[in-house]
């Protein structure tokens, strides 16, 4: 394959926001397992049932969960410093322009490869690796949301049918479950 036809194929790969903000959460989540292991050692239990709340958005508090939350991401904590990437890196998204968000990009990258959080560090290595792929949402704005919904749908029909002896009555079962079928009587 040539370099121009390889270019070509890559700038049509989009990578999903999704699943970067899931790696990203991975490394939080290292960071803080990581620091949780220290703190106890010196009986300090600050990060003891938190797992969850440095892996949630927002919007995903109830009013006193926040502000007990912001109270514990003020203080100064490794993992404090790997939510605020995360969150930093989710800019990324807002940008209509690709040339901006290289440069958000470069800064957010030198900031945390900078930050001695190695678990934050090799995401943010595996996020320049695929760099192009993660801009190319910006020209495109498309994700795959959907077919990871169908997926679930899918998944769930599976499951609750405990298997099926042959695929034709997979599909079937697909069919009827995921296909908006209006089975309401006729008025």
């Amino acid at each position: 394959m040539s370099v121009a036809r390889s270019s070509r194929v890559a700038s049509k790969i989009v990578y999903d926001k999704f699943h970067i903000v899931k790696q990203l959460n991975d490394g939080v989540d290292k960071v803080r397992r990581q620091e949780h292991k220290a703190l106890l050692a010196s009986g300090d239990e600050r990060l003891k049932g938190t797992k969850y709340d440095w892996l949630r958005k927002a919007d995903g508090f109830d009013r006193a969960s926040w502000r007990e939350f912001q109270i514990l991401k003020a203080t100064n904590l490794k993992t404090s410093r790997a939510w605020a990437m995360r969150e930093q890196a989710q800019a990324l998204w807002t940008y209509s322009s690709a040339g901006w968000a290289k440069r958000h990009f470069r800064q957010w990258y030198y900031g945390v490869t900078h930050s001695r959080l190695k678990p934050m560090i090799e995401k943010a290595q595996m996020l320049k690796r695929r760099l192009q792929n993660v801009l190319t949402y910006l020209k495109h704005r498309i994700t795959n949301a959907v077919s990871e919904g169908l997926n679930s749908q899918i998944q769930w029909v599976k499951y609750t049918a405990r298997g099926y002896r042959n695929f034709e009555n997979f599909a079937t079962a697909i069919y009827f479950h995921c296909g908006g079928l209006d089975l309401k009587p006729g008025h």
